[in-house]
């Protein structure tokens, strides 16, 4: 079978693929919540908000980097500061098209924060950091529209936004043991 009969199949290659859940205990994620609030954050800070070792607490992060949980630190930049606006862009692709090529060559474009495939009646979205209209303009008509396989896009100005919140720290905390229920799969 190849992609002209299954134009689904090649993204099991190119999506990030779910890792099994990994067991954490209440040190764990304080840990993690701490480093979501502060990736700064020295070890011996850790080790003294943790009542832990610093070497202790070495070993924790260590383990949970090898692990996938903890993928990387990050600098959190105000694109808009900068003089970047926020755009979405639906792309639908030709039906029968590969769309792991589709998807593979988006992520690939500097402007593309990240690219998801969806559900409904498109086929992905894509976040974007664009300077302007002209930008907009140049990347859809020079760059997305020469990518083979896209039918067509929609897109979506972004006007206002709120600053960007602390949402793994609250997921984490909003996780934890005795804090209610966590949401399971639909008829669950």
């Amino acid at each position: 079978m190849n992609s002209r009969d299954a134009p689904l199949s090649g993204l099991v290659n190119v999506a990030g693929r779910p890792a099994a859940p990994v067991v954490l205990d209440d040190v764990d994620r304080r840990l993690l919540t701490l480093l979501a609030e502060d990736a700064r954050a020295s070890q011996r800070q850790l080790a003294r908000e943790l009542r832990m070792s610093p070497p202790a607490i070495g070993e924790r992060i260590a383990r949970l980097e090898r692990a996938g949980v903890v993928r990387g630190y990050r600098v959190d930049i105000d694109w808009s500061a900068l003089g970047y606006v926020t755009v979405y862009l639906a792309v639908t692709a030709i039906q029968g098209a590969d769309q792991s090529s589709i998807m593979t060559a988006m992520h690939q474009l500097p402007e593309v924060q990240d690219v998801l495939v969806v559900t409904g009646s498109m086929d992905m979205l894509a976040r974007l950091r664009l300077r302007d209209h002209t930008h907009l303009r140049q990347f859809l008509l020079e760059r997305v529209w020469q990518i083979p396989g896209v039918q067509r896009t929609e897109t979506f100005l972004g006007l206002a936004e709120m600053p960007s919140k602390e949402f793994s720290a609250a997921l984490l905390s909003a996780d934890a043991p005795g804090a209610g229920p966590v949401p399971g799969p639909a008829g669950a």
